[in-house]
């Protein structure tokens, strides 16, 4: 399997101005930073991106934003979430047009009652056939109204030759993705909750919301167990673990972004409807993130 993807991917936010405008500078700026450190590549467009917030058009310049942006030895993953068979190929051409490196899928979840394993097989089928950019599906529950991809759909797209992966940020549910398919394609962590378990288990690597943060602190984690350290990786998980329930575990995006903010990146707001941290929340972070002496 492609060593491509193996390794930590950062989930990139998208920053806003004081009028809720994509800011692409700082964006650029942020992705300078990153490109320095050991993360092996991006998730674009993910939902730490806000991509349900962006027009087709901020997509597509905050994709090639983050492309331009990426170190020599990086990739980037770029989400392609839409409700139509259709919108998702057009936008997957022009995600494969800018250089993205692999598409990801999430399942359509408009007509959730009608999602049946048959359908879903052919939406991401429909898909992985016609670009030639590697495809990765993406199981995400929390975000698909409640539609969790059954372990026979992934083991049929797992022997779809454009189909290279998955991404799992669901809860008691990469066990047995990673039982079924890791021999044949790619399985990811979507959450540093159960990263560590699941490198353990077979996993690649993952995409962490942390990494979006501190992005060295989860590398290290990484090669602590590829170099079988595995007490100091049980050492180095429990801080994690702590940070990652303190910052995206209890604020979600907003958090993220506060503590990208407090780190000396920037964040900013999120785009409305979502709300930033109240002062309360703000100070409770900051005093967790100086207590783990990461600030």
């Amino acid at each position: 399997m492609n060593k491509k993807l193996t390794g930590v991917f950062a989930p990139v936010t998208t920053p806003f101005d004081a009028r809720g405008e994509v800011f692409y500078d700082a964006l650029a700026k942020n992705m300078e930073f990153y490109a320095r450190s050991r993360l092996n590549g991006y998730l674009a467009l993910g939902s730490n991106g806000e991509n349900k917030s962006l027009t087709s058009l901020e997509k597509e310049r905050v994709l090639k934003t983050i492309i331009e942006g990426k170190g020599a030895d990086q990739v980037v993953i770029a989400g392609c979430i839409f409700e139509s068979t259709r919108e998702t190929i057009e936008f997957a051409r022009t995600a494969e047009k800018l250089g993205a490196d692999y598409i990801l899928l999430l399942p359509p979840s408009y007509f959730k009652s009608q999602m049946t394993d048959t359908v879903l097989y052919k939406y991401f089928t429909d898909v992985a056939d016609v670009v030639d950019v590697p495809c990765l599906i993406y199981n995400a529950p929390q975000f698909a109204a409640s539609i969790t991809l059954s372990v026979d759909l992934v083991k049929r797209l797992a022997d779809h030759p454009n189909i290279v992966g998955i991404k799992d940020s669901s809860v008691g549910n990469i066990d047995n993705y990673l039982l079924a398919v890791k021999e044949r394609c790619h399985v990811l962590a979507g959450s540093a909750n159960f990263f560590l378990s699941a490198l353990l288990m077979g996993a690649t690597g993952g995409v962490l919301s942390l990494g979006n943060v501190f992005p060295d602190l989860v590398c290290n984690l990484y090669e602590l167990v590829a170099n079988k350290e595995y007490e100091r990786a049980f050492a180095l998980n429990e801080k994690i673990l702590h940070l990652n329930k303190a910052i995206s575990g209890r604020g979600g995006v907003a958090a993220v972004k506060y503590a990208m903010d407090l780190a000396g990146l920037y964040g900013g707001a999120p785009r409305l409807p979502l709300l930033p941290l109240a002062e309360e929340q703000k100070n409770n972070l900051k005093k967790i993130l100086e207590e783990e002496e990461m600030i």
